[in-house]
């Protein structure tokens, strides 16, 4: 160990120490307030399903625990025990070229990382989920998501990886600059693809029927100027109770898609005014923004990588003997989050405020007390909690708490 070992030590012990407060903090508070439905919501959600979200937020959290203790001592066993020098000396041993040997030592690791993380998602869909009736998914299902997941990983990212190992190789003290513009790249390809090619693989999206919604819908999207390739009703129910609205996709490959939860959830008009929200993100260019956003933090990582790979501290400091482009991604992708846990809560700061824009735009577009009564009801069938600890929301909620929000969106139609 060197001077580094004790650095990444230090910051990996304070931020499970953080992370394990707030949680602390968050299960005392939702616990605190379950017994009494915040004011704001006594007309519309009854005791019971306050207390059921309040149950269902404190399990998850436990779960949430269990795993940060886990994914420290795998991290830790990766690193600092050996983990990853192991898989790269026995790799070595079969005298490939650098390249396999690199890419064979990364998707060993990651095949072991993705079974060990099987019992977690077992226990969250056919414990957790299915105890509070959401869980709609078969074991079957489960094990044939599983191995999809697991081959469309290795057919995609393989290459991709194969690419950069290449690139670290072969185009000299540049190489991360090529390196990051292949990503980018990348990145926007899937986003482009994803409509067509990869979700159609886990679901089924179904054309919406003509009829008055989708009659609105279109009313909606010409008064936005939004143009798309279709709104489609995906078969969300065939794994979960819950709901959700999203588009997806980058020039002419847009699509609207609800999920068919949510349309057998909410009325018309409630409808398209969460489509009036997820609207509000893309005239608000926050996905732009994020995708500038994403660019430059990858970039300055990147940089980051370039300088690092040269610094034989950096492979001893997490248990890897022998310097190599694989083992200096592989660290680098195991520990770097390590150092940027603390930078979460401006990340969320950024989210949130984005929801609250896309809000005052479906405010504008669509009836907000529509709004207000559709996301009362998916607060209600999805089971989230009312009360969150604020510091705890701060850190980690990408939406804003459920009283901020709608007292938002009561304030814009005041105003």
């Amino acid at each position: 160990m060197n001077t580094f070992s004790y650095l990444f030590l230090l910051f990996l012990i304070a931020s499970y120490a953080v992370e394990y407060w707030l949680s602390m903090r968050q299960k005392a508070h939702v616990l605190q307030h379950r017994d009494a439905v915040p004011a704001a919501f006594q007309a519309s959600i009854d005791l019971a399903t306050h207390q059921k979200a309040a149950d269902y937020t404190l399990e998850k959290g436990k779960l949430s625990d269990i795993n940060d203790t886990v994914g420290v001592v795998i991290l830790l066993c990766l690193t600092l025990g050996g983990g990853i020098n192991f898989a790269l000396e026995s790799w070595a041993a079969l005298q490939l070229s650098p390249l396999l040997t690199g890419l064979g030592a990364m998707a060993s690791l990651f095949f072991v990382m993705s079974l060990l993380d099987l019992p977690s998602s077992y226990y969250q869909t056919f414990v957790i989920e299915e105890k509070y009736g959401f869980n709609k998914s078969t074991h079957a299902q489960f094990i044939k998501d599983q191995l999809l997941s697991l081959a469309l990983g290795s057919a995609i990212g393989l290459p991709l990886l194969a690419l950069i190992l290449w690139v670290m190789d072969s185009l000299g003290a540049s190489w991360w600059l090529w390196a990051w513009a292949i990503l980018i790249s990348f990145s926007l390809l899937m986003s482009w693809l994803f409509p067509t090619v990869i979700a159609p693989l886990f679901n089924k999206f179904t054309p919406m029927a003509d009829g008055a919604l989708k009659q609105r819908i279109q009313v909606l999207l010409e008064r936005c100027g939004f143009q798309s390739e279709g709104i489609f009703i995906m078969d969300g129910s065939k794994r979960s109770g819950h709901g959700n609205a999203y588009f997806t996709g980058l020039g002419n490959n847009k699509r609207i898609v609800f999920f068919d939860t949510l349309v057998n959830s909410l009325d018309d008009e409630e409808l398209e005014a969460v489509l009036a929200h997820e609207l509000g993100h893309f005239k608000c260019k926050h996905v732009i923004k994020m995708l500038i956003s994403s660019s430059i933090m990858s970039l300055i990582g990147f940089a980051i990588l370039g300088w690092l790979i040269n610094e034989t501290w950096f492979y001893n400091g997490l248990g890897v003997e022998q310097p190599s482009n694989a083992a200096a991604l592989l660290l680098f992708m195991l520990a770097s989050p390590v150092f940027t846990t603390f930078m979460q809560p401006i990340s969320s700061y950024f989210q949130r405020k984005f929801e609250f824009e896309a809000d005052s735009f479906a405010a504008q577009h669509a009836q907000a007390s529509k709004l207000i009564s559709g996301l009362v009801k998916l607060y209600q069938e999805n089971a989230n909690t009312l009360t969150p600890d604020p510091l705890y929301s701060a850190f980690h909620y990408s939406h804003p708490p459920a009283a901020i929000r709608i007292a938002h969106l009561e304030s814009t139609m005041v105003s």
